[in-house]
């Protein structure tokens, strides 16, 4: 049997597939870099935590209905360990060891023990956000995030409203609403979007407790801080005109790819 092969090296090879970041994974970079150019570092939690930082360290009660098992998803096993709820778990753990001034961000997975809809999912992704310093207000966090929202929504004509709310870990909690997408300049009162608002809200927001400050060893007297955690899907959703926070996990290579 002849050895001689007759191949043409010359010939174009057949092209192979590209794969490509999950949109979850593109956006989360896109807001690290966004932040970067406001001094930010990225710090990164854990996703099994403490009782202590999860719950007790960000000021919420022990009667919290967010720590029953309805809520939370707790670890056999491994005593007061839980899958973190939220990833302002990372606030003290980094105030522990790290002195003002700074300002980080902490983007990573959290896990609600919940049913999932088409807004609600066992799992997400959150950016918690946190800066502490001398002379922190109010006016510093609008500023900070009305430059993130824009920058990743590329639309520097977009608005913020602000609205009183509550999270036991800041005092005072805001609630952080953006211009319509879809109303634009123009108020739609059929618009099913923001219900005919003009707004839609998109992350939580406050300054520091000063309990958590206290936890942390941080001198409250001298130093105040703002913080905040928008969910990612929800970003991206409002971003690209997702209906179903379910469609990020289904595996839908041609949803995907839109991306």
């Amino acid at each position: 049997m002849s050895n001689n092969l007759n191949i043409d090296v010359t010939a174009p090879g057949k092209k192979t597939k590209k794969g490509g970041l999950h949109i979850i994974t593109k956006s989360i970079r896109e807001m690290e870099n966004i932040f970067a150019k406001m001094g930010f570092e990225i710090f990164q939690g854990v996703e099994a935590e403490n009782e202590f930082y999860n719950f007790d360290a960000m000021n919420v009660p022990k009667d919290h209905p967010a720590r029953d098992m309805q809520d939370t998803f707790w670890i056999k096993g491994l005593k007061e360990t839980v899958l973190r709820t939220h990833t302002s778990e990372a606030q003290v753990r980094y105030m522990e060891k790290n002195k003002p001034p700074f300002k980080i961000i902490v983007p990573g997975r959290v896990f609600r023990n919940e049913a999932t809809d088409a807004t609600h999912e066992a799992q997400f992704h959150q950016l918690e956000g946190l800066v502490v310093g001398e002379k922190i207000s109010l006016s510093h966090l609008k500023t900070t995030l009305l430059y993130f929202l824009r920058q990743f929504f590329e639309n520097e004509n977009l608005e913020i409203r602000i609205r009183p709310g509550y999270f036991p870990f800041v005092e005072p909690g805001i609630e952080v609403d953006v211009t319509c997408f879809k109303c634009k300049e123009k108020i739609n009162p059929k618009c099913n979007v923001c219900k005919g608002s003009g707004f839609i809200e998109v992350l939580g927001a406050g300054m520091v407790h000063p309990n958590v400050l206290e936890k942390a060893g941080v001198d409250g007297s001298k130093y105040q801080g703002f913080a905040f955690g928008p969910g990612v899907e929800r970003l991206i959703m409002l971003k690209y005109g997702v209906e179903d926070i379910r469609d990020f996990y289904d595996g839908d290579i041609p949803f995907l790819k839109q991306f």
